[in-house]
């Protein structure tokens, strides 16, 4: 047999050549025999490589689509925790709304309104609960009286602050009923006339007394009559320092409802009393619209 390799020109199809003609000598074929053999040979070689390459390919496109989906979900990952906290942020931001709205409606909306000739309480309302005050700081330590429940802590960090000061400090007047002020301002009309007890003593329904939350101080040197209590240090300290404890002068000289009363303080919350000390405001001549945006903070 005469074998030429001359025709394979890579040293892979050459071996390729070899194997098939030993192949070939084994099994005693012709020439053709291993011709043919060699070139099924190379082509099921070039199949391969084909099919090969196409798999590397597959492979390499399957990889990629591996990368983008790796890549989608961490977007998709991102977006969701980045949506998560925003509906966290709203449900929160709601849950706090709703917290608010169910505060607001459990909180009477008189205590920060104007009362004196302005609006009106009627017969039936009181204070939803009331507190007694501590004996020792009554001017008559064998009275009664009684303070909104919310806003008496308030009061007992004045009156303390007062004594560590070594103001002798104390409430001769707190909460009024209805029918307590009609009887009182019958008596001030029988003593000094409508006319004059008109200037100094509301009418039954627009005392402030009537919400629970205003005190009448004084002093033993004082005592009932008031008379010169804004001559007294306890007047300059309340001046000094009220407000810090949520406590405002309802009546300050010059006001346009009643006659100066030094002796009579109302809670309206540290908040909005903060303000009217810093803005050097009074309660009865702010807007009321103002004064309601501090209804929810009155017994922060």
């Amino acid at each position: 047999m005469n074998f030429n390799f001359t025709k394979y020109k890579t040293k892979e199809n050459k071996k390729i050549a070899i194997i098939a003609i030993i192949i070939a000598i084994i099994a005693g074929g012709s020439e053709y025999q291993y011709y043919s053999l060699i070139i099924k040979i190379d082509d099921n070689n070039k199949k391969i490589a084909s099919t090969t390459t196409e798999f590397e390919v597959r492979i390499k496109s399957l990889e990629d689509g591996v990368i983008g989906v790796k890549n989608d979900n961490k977007t998709l990952s991102d977006v969701v925790q980045s949506k998560t906290s925003s509906y966290d942020a709203q449900i929160g931001n709601i849950a706090g709304t709703v917290g608010s709205l169910d505060k607001l409606s459990k909180t009477d909306p008189q205590l920060i309104e104007k009362y004196s000739k302005v609006f009106f309480l009627n017969e039936h309302y009181s204070p939803s609960t009331l507190a007694t005050i501590t004996p020792e700081f009554l001017l008559n330590e064998e009275a009664r009286l009684q303070f909104h429940a919310s806003a008496y802590p308030f009061l007992l960090k004045l009156l303390q602050s007062a004594k560590n000061d070594k103001i002798e400090l104390k409430v001769i007047s707190a909460y009024r009923s209805f029918g307590k002020q009609s009887s009182l301002k019958k008596s001030y009309n029988f003593i000094y006339g409508a006319g004059t007890a008109n200037q100094f003593s509301a009418d039954q329904g627009y005392s402030e007394h009537q919400l629970g939350t205003t005190i009448d101080f004084t002093t033993p040197e004082v005592g009932s009559s008031f008379n010169n209590f804004e001559k007294t240090e306890a007047y300059d300290w309340l001046l000094n320092n009220a407000y810090k404890y949520g406590f405002i002068l309802s009546y300050p000289e010059k006001n346009t409802y009643y006659e100066f009363e030094p002796w009579h303080w109302r809670f309206v919350g540290v908040d909005l009393a903060q303000k009217l000390e810093r803005e050097h405001m009074t309660f009865y001549n702010t807007d009321q619209r103002e004064l309601d945006k501090y209804l929810l903070l009155i017994f922060n």
